[in-house]
């Protein structure tokens, strides 16, 4: 049997606050998956998919049960407990020490203090610039006052935040180049006049109100992200379920520039991920959802990416939002995984235990701290 490679402390470069609020069965399992509001099949439960057996795996013997019970048991204790309590229990035992935290989402999430106090960790804030340039839109007038105010709000962030986060593969594709500015300012008009559209309609009562803001204007965004390049800070690029090829002529432009983009979520295109970053020095693939999504297949799954990017262009992540089991599984998943793999490389010979523990060392905290400046 394979001796794993232990894993250490983690740096969690991007994952979401964890919910305030006490949730019922049907709400819990909704939250284990990305099925965006999809219900499963009928007759089945979301605990019948990789992540939900991991929790049922990992989480019951902190809270005092055994592993695997039933769902309803888990969530009778989870109760009993309370949030608080339950989050306190999750978190800490994940061993993160510093969480990095996309305050974009929207739900009464935990804000980074507030992990930090929770998980034990240190915790700093990504700032997510669709968010940010919502928040600019509903304090500023005129187009020319609102691009002022979004120029402002960007250096503002990047004196306190540790990165940028947006869209790259989901949404509009980064432009290899910024935007003119009469494109900027006319892209930022139609939008603008867009949402006020959207405004009037919804006091009438006649808005979509399962549809949400408009999204954010291609030429705008790009405008976004290239300030953010600009910034120096380290910038996110969100893939979903997209082919990271759509970022190649993005990632050679932006090369020189003194920003690293770390490419998130890239499963299931994460050997392309980890090619494009093994491609560009300032490209880094994170290793986000695989363990969670993959399961059992989760050390075939990181063995693939190792075949293709440096270790030092590799970083951990939970992704998690919401649960705080989803930070505990992600973060017990992965250490399985790359410790399983590490130590079956060092049996056959091909790796020196201190060597697979240097790169365990790397790929869990050392990569993020270099990246993102953390202490």
């Amino acid at each position: 049997m394979t001796d794993p490679v232990p894993v250490a402390d983690l740096v969690d470069q991007n994952c979401h606050g964890v919910l305030r609020t006490e949730l019922g069965l049907g709400t819990f399992e909704a939250r284990l998956t990305a099925a965006d509001g999809a219900p499963p099949a009928p007759g089945t439960t979301f605990f019948d998919t990789q992540t939900g057996f991991a929790v049922r795996r990992w989480c019951p013997p902190l809270l005092g049960l055994e592993a695997h019970c039933p769902p309803a048991h888990y969530l009778a204790r989870r109760r009993e407990l309370g949030v608080a309590e339950t989050s306190r229990r999750l978190l800490r035992a994940s061993g993160v020490r510093a969480h990095l935290v996309d305050t974009g989402l929207p739900g009464d999430l935990t804000a980074p203090a507030e992990m930090a106090a929770t998980a034990g960790s240190q915790a700093r804030e990504i700032v997510r610039l669709e968010v940010l340039a919502e928040q600019v839109a509903d304090t500023s007038g005129t187009v020319d006052t609102f691009l002022v105010n979004l120029g402002e709000a960007v250096h503002t962030a990047a004196s306190s935040a540790v990165a940028f986060t947006s869209d790259g593969g989901g949404g509009p594709f980064a432009a290899p180049a910024p935007p003119g500015p009469v494109r900027v300012r006319a892209a930022a008009g139609r939008w603008l006049a867009r949402r006020e559209a959207e405004r009037r309609a919804a006091r009438r009562g006649a808005g979509d109100r399962d549809r949400g803001p408009s999204p954010v204007e291609p030429e705008l965004l790009d405008h976004l992200r290239w300030s953010a390049v600009a910034c120096g800070l380290p910038l996110q690029l969100r893939l979903g379920a997209a082919d990271p090829a759509r970022l190649a002529d993005f990632a050679a432009a932006t090369e020189g520039h003194g920003c690293d983009l770390v490419l998130l979520h890239g499963y299931p295109h994460h050997r392309q991920t980890a090619a494009l970053a093994g491609r560009h020095p300032h490209v880094y693939a994170d290793l986000g959802a695989v363990p969670a999504r993959t399961g059992a297949r989760a050390a075939g799954v990181l063995a693939e990416i190792l075949e293709l990017a440096p270790f030092g262009k590799l970083l951990f992540s939970s992704g998690a939002q919401g649960l705080p089991e989803l930070h505990l599984v992600g973060a017990r998943q992965f250490r399985e995984a790359l410790g399983r793999v590490l130590g079956g490389w060092v049996e056959d010979g091909a790796w020196t235990r201190e060597d697979a523990a240097r790169v365990a060392a790397m790929i869990g905290s050392g990569n993020a701290r270099r990246v993102y400046g953390l202490e």
